[in-house]
């Protein structure tokens, strides 16, 4: 083991959740509730939340997300809480106005936000700097810039040794992660990148963040603090593995047979851990579970939960069978689009086109939007070159020349004018990227519930169910020795007793 002292990012309350849960798993109040125990283990950071988290937040549980990021402050003090940025973009995965980026870092810091993990989906370097810049301005107090690590002929170690190279260049750059949204890097390719990512950055620390989606990642895990790297991305055992991240025990567990010193409480981890299975089974969430090795992921590179998605609307359509001819579309997309890398947007681009030229009589036949508008060049310059025919058909598409023309991000004075001028900025911000009537059902809720119990929620659940009901009158439930009674006062309104 290296003796540099090993840091370690926990990715439990944002990855972990998206990675398993679809970001929607976790409430406020839950995260609250085990706060303190994160705040005492000694991790470097928590990976807290993403602009599309914030959304969910407003979307699926009718939270604010700033009041969300302060609570959480205030509950870990001594941790900082980290947010990732996917480039010029807030929510919408259209292009932001630089002056509305601005605001949405000021307003970060402001909140609570100390760390910012900063990535370009293109591995546009020259992006992830000019949003550090930004960041910086704001008043982060630790900004990491990823290079995002995928498998194609063009890939190789010069190729992300020469971005390294650039963010270490970057003096608002502290840290540099190689990200691994696909869990493919193999412990023989850690043995030659890792230490040319390391040489590429000087000084500057090297961590690394990749997930288990083939059972890859704590192998690699393993061996990272020998090859350079100073801090490794892990969840708690319930939120890692599956497609998540390496479970921290196991981690930790690991590089302690080794001879290597983790300098963290194990006994809190134990805490946080035993928390989430208890909520798992209350919640009905699926914890995550070791994957088995798929040589043929390194070929088609689909997030594990767009796998699930696609494989479910192949099946309502009648078409599952045709999941495997689907798989090799998506390799053949991907190579004709220029081998863009398989995370968020493009790995959706890539997919749902495979899809479409899987099901139609033509490859091409339907082209969506966002197929569109990666051709034409709103999401940066691919990787190699697209395939000419496949280019030069979509450009031509009368849609293509409609979103040509469309006008980018208005500036922040003209967004203002749209709204009511009285409106706080973090509502401001809210309103211009989200649909009214969501941000509208978020503040009718009124503020974030605070606390939660993994015993009292199964049954809260019911109550509330029963409520919308005004056909049941009356619900007795007797399990184990507990007896739950509860009969309607009046229509629609539930009471009872349980012992």
């Amino acid at each position: 083991m290296s003796s540099d002292r090993l840091d370690f990012i926990d990715t439990t309350l944002r990855d972990g959740n998206q990675s398993l849960w679809g970001a929607t798993g976790l409430r406020t109040g839950m995260m609250l509730e085990i706060a303190p125990d994160l705040d005492r283990i000694g991790y470097r950071a928590i990976d807290f939340t993403t602009s599309t988290h914030m959304a969910v937040t407003v979307r699926f549980h009718k939270e604010n997300p700033w009041e969300r990021i302060r609570l959480m402050k205030a509950r870990m003090p001594r941790t900082p809480l980290s947010f990732l940025s996917t480039g010029m973009r807030f929510i919408s995965w259209e292009t932001a106005h630089p002056e509305l980026m601005d605001l949405s870092y000021r307003l970060l810091v402001r909140n609570g936000i100390e760390r910012f993990m900063v990535m370009d989906p293109m591995n546009n370097m020259k992006a992830v700097i000019d949003s550090a810049t930004a960041i910086a301005a704001a008043g982060a107090r630790e900004i990491v810039g990823a290079v995002v690590y995928t498998v194609s002929p063009i890939h190789d170690d010069a190729h992300f040794a020469a971005a390294a190279r650039l963010l270490a260049a970057a003096p608002t750059i502290n840290r540099v992660y190689l990200k691994d949204p696909g869990g493919l890097l193999t412990p023989e390719r850690a043995r030659t990148l890792l230490p040319a990512l390391r040489a590429a950055l000087g000084g500057k620390p090297l961590e690394l963040h990749s997930h288990c989606t083939i059972g890859l990642a704590p192998f690699t895990y393993a061996e990272a603090p020998e090859l350079g790297v100073q801090t490794l991305h892990t969840a708690v055992r319930p939120l890692g593995n599956g497609s998540s991240q390496p479970a921290i025990e196991n981690v930790v567990a690991n590089l302690r047979s080794q001879g290597g010193t983790v300098d963290l409480d194990m006994d809190a981890v134990g805490r946080v851990s035993n928390y989430f299975v208890s909520l798992a089974a209350a919640e009905g969430l699926a914890p995550g579970v070791p994957q088995e090795y798929d040589m043929r992921y390194f070929q088609h590179q689909l997030p594990g939960g767009m796998i699930g998605t696609m494989r479910r609307q192949l099946r309502e359509m009648r078409q599952e069978h045709r999941l495997p001819e689907v798989y090799d579309e998506v390799e053949r997309v991907r190579r004709e689009l220029g081998y863009p890398i398989m995370v968020t947007p493009f790995s959706q681009v890539v997919g749902t086109q495979a899809v479409m030229n899987v099901l139609a009589k033509e490859r091409y036949a339907n082209v969506p939007d966002e197929v569109i508008r990666y051709v034409i060049g709103r999401f940066g310059t691919p990787p190699a070159p697209m395939d000419p025919n496949v280019r030069d058909r979509i450009e031509q598409l009368p849609r293509a020349r409609e979103l040509a023309t469309q006008s980018p991000m208005p500036e922040l004075a003209e967004l203002r004018r749209r709204f009511d001028a009285r409106l706080s900025d973090e509502e401001f911000l809210l309103r211009a990227t989200m649909p009214a009537e969501q941000v509208d059902a978020m503040l009718a809720a009124g503020p974030c519930r605070e606390d939660y119990s993994a015993v009292a929620s199964p049954v809260e659940r019911l109550v509330s169910e029963l409520s919308r009901r005004p056909d049941v009158t009356h619900a007795r439930i007797e399990r184990d020795g507990f007896l739950l009674d509860l009969r309607a006062k009046q229509p629609g309104v539930a009471e009872g007793t349980a012992t």
